[in-house]
């Protein structure tokens, strides 16, 4: 019997963050929110492979990471929950 496939990973921003994208042009908060959904499948990859997340580790429990999304002005930290197949971003920075 084969198990029961996993569920993917998802992307989750707290509210400080979703009005930080509010904020911003349609075009940039369109490139994060695909950014950060593209984060969340590359991330539960590496877990699911016991191999470290992408980002700069910001703790010893490899749960928190920052990271810079190339060619753009924006800055976040984002929480790996593997109970629950998902990334939490609590930070967002945008420089204008």
């Amino acid at each position: 019997m084969n198990p029961r496939p996993r569920g993917g990973w998802t992307a989750w921003t707290e509210e400080i963050p979703a009005r930080t994208l509010l904020d911003m042009p349609p075009d940039l908060s369109k490139k994060v929110v695909n950014f950060l959904s593209a984060l969340a499948l590359e991330v539960g990859g590496a877990i699911d492979r016991d191999r470290q997340p992408p980002g700069d580790p910001m703790d010893d429990l490899g749960a928190r990471y920052s990271l810079q999304i190339g060619g753009e002005p924006v800055v976040f930290e984002y929480v790996v929950l593997p109970e629950l197949r998902e990334i939490r971003v609590p930070v967002l920075v945008w420089f204008r």
